[in-house]
Parts: structure tokens; C-alpha cells; sequence
């Protein structure tokens, strides 16, 4: 295993939700020498930006994508496509270029094709076409799977590529505008009640499954990967479970004391109709297991929102 303490680590994205997890568990270990660019001085579309902030560090972990709920994967598909490849895609040249000891890729489920078989397999990525309503974002992730392959084989360059599910926890994204579904059906539920609403409204059907990891697990099998794992192989970071969007739903509501009535609007899209990975090659190669149970994790990221949107 490597130790990490003595490294020159850049993580980008690194005060984004699950940036500062990632920051935290990297502190945790000893490590000292962690930088984070901003936004504001730093734009990873453009390769100048790309070549300042890997000159120097031996390690980049890649977090930083323009992302969002189905709604902006709707509303702005050319943009998530472009400048999640432009990200990618320059970071990792001039990560090899700066002789960068190696370059943790973070992908994103979005990749998967639509009807993968459940549990998604990593050998399962390239059979088919990813859900439409994300597909720009997953296919401009899943180019750095291809282009992290091909820099190892032709540059022995040590680039490693891990495909979380979707993150919930405190500090999420509550803008309705872009946000998820668990932190979109918290904002919902909390807006609700203070209005003294008798209903909330809620995307699709209800049918779809989903799997969800607390964002503190999986800056830690982030982490656990960058000491342990240096293979082509692409890893997934899940919790392996599933439920439907109507449970989870019907959960929140419960834990939030809301008694209302669950309107869904059936002409809003459904997104993928299942998903939950098969987490066992992350366990096989670097110990990683998530730990959080979801109703503590949700308990968690409500107390959070309620505490800090009073």
C-alpha cells in the first residue's frame, strides 16, 4: 500500500460536496500537502489552467464535473458533454506531461448503458447505449475510461478510473434547478411543511430503482483506491443495494414528519429504469465496503438541510 502522506496531491473539485470528503479523509491519513483549485482561478476547459494546476504534484484526483438532476441534463446536454470532456481529457494530458505519479479518474453510473443487466457489472459498460436524458454527461465521463487505458498502454502512465452511484449527504446540491433526487425531494418536503402544503410534487412515476451511497463512504473508497489501486480496470464505488423512487420518496416524507399527499407528474421523465452495481472488485482490490446505513445517512443529510435553511 502507499502512503499517501508524503505526496503533493491536487484534488479537483476539492471544495465541492464530495470534494471536501475527499479532502477530510486524505487530512485524516496525515497528508499535508493537499491542493484545491477554484473555480474562480481555475477553469478546466482551458489547458492553461489544466497544465497550473498539475505542475508539481504527484498525485491528481479528478472530481471536478459540471453535473446535475435530469432536468439539467435536459436543458444544457451540450454543455455538460463539452466541458466534462474538455476537463478530463486535458487534465490527463497534462497530468502526463507534468510526470504526474498517477491521475485517479472519477467517472460517474451515467455511463452505464440504459438496460445494463442489475447488479451492473464493470464488464457490462460498453454493451450498449447510456439512459438519453443523461447520456452527453456519461459518454464525456466514460471517454477518460478510454483515454486512462490508452495512456497506460502507450506512456505507462498509472491512471485508475472509478465509477461511483449516485451521492447523497450534508453539503449536497438543494438548487432545484440542478439538484438530484434525494436533496430535491428534502427541499420539497421541508418547503412543504412550512407552507403547510397538503401535497408535494414528485417526478415520474415512481417505478425506477435506485442505489445511493453516503458521500463519506465514498470519499473513503476514493481515497482506498488511490493508496491500493493501480489497474486498467475500471472499479464501481456502490453501496449495493436498490430502492424505488417511490419508497424513497415515501422514507423522507416519513422521517420529516410530512403527512401530506405524493402527487406524481407523470409527463416528467423516469430516467433510467433501474439501478444498483455489483460492488465486489472494489472490496477484492482495495477493501473498500461501504459502512453508512441509508436511513442514517438520509437522518444525516436532513438534519444538515434543516439546520442550515431555516
Amino acid at each position: 500500500m502507499a502512503s499517501l502522506q508524503d505526496k503533493g496531491i491536487v484534488v479537483t473539485g476539492g471544495a465541492g460536496f464530495l470534494g471536501r470528503f475527499v479532502v477530510d479523509a486524505l487530512r485524516q491519513r496525515g497528508c499535508t500537502d493537499i491542493s484545491v483549485p477554484r473555480s474562480k482561478e481555475f477553469n478546466f476547459v482551458e489547458k492553461k489552467d489544466c497544465r497550473r494546476a498539475v505542475e508539481g504534484r504527484d498525485i491528481v484526483i479528478h472530481l471536478a464535473a459540471r453535473v446535475g438532476g435530469i432536468g439539467l441534463n435536459q436543458r444544457e446536454p451540450g454543455t455538460l458533454f463539452y466541458d466534462n470532456l474538455m476537463m478530463g481529457a486535458q487534465l490527463l494530458e497534462e497530468a502526463r506531461k507534468a510526470h504526474v505519479k498517477k491521475f485517479v479518474a472519477v467517472g460517474t453510473i451515467c455511463s452505464y448503458p440504459k438496460f445494463a443487466p442489475v447488479p451492473f457489472r464493470e464488464e457490462d459498460l460498453w454493451n450498449g447505449y447510456p439512459e438519453e436524458t443523461n447520456a452527453p454527461y456519461g459518454i464525456a465521463k466514460k471517454a477518460l475510461l478510454v483515454q486512462s487505458q490508452a495512456y497506460r498502454a502507450q506512456y505507462g502512465f498509472n491512471a485508475i478510473y472509478l465509477l461511483p452511484v449516485n451521492l447523497y449527504g450534508p453539503h449536497d446540491n438543494f438548487n432545484p434547478a440542478s439538484s438530484h433526487v434525494i436533496p430535491a425531494i428534502i427541499k420539497k418536503v421541508h418547503d412543504a411543511k412550512r407552507a403547510k402544503a397538503r401535497f408535494i410534487e414528485a417526478w415520474g412515476t415512481g417505478t425506477p430503482t435506485r442505489e445511493f451511497i453516503y458521500v463519506g463512504d465514498a470519499a473513503e473508497g476514493i481515497v482506498l483506491a488511490t493508496e491500493r489501486y493501480d489497474k486498467p480496470e475500471p472499479v464501481n464505488i456502490g453501496a449495493g443495494f436498490e430502492i424505488s423512487v417511490k419508497n424513497l420518496v415515501g422514507m423522507i416524507a416519513s422521517m420529516m414528519g410530512f403527512e401530506g399527499e405524493i402527487r406524481w407528474d407523470k409527463s416528467k421523465p423516469d430516467g433510467q429504469p433501474r439501478r444498483m452495481l455489483d460492488t465486489s472488485r472494489a472490496q477484492q482490490e482495495f477493501g473498500f465496503k461501504a459502512k453508512t446505513d441509508f436511513k442514517e445517512g438520509l437522518g444525516k443529510t436532513i438534519a444538515w438541510y434543516e439546520e442550515n435553511h431555516q
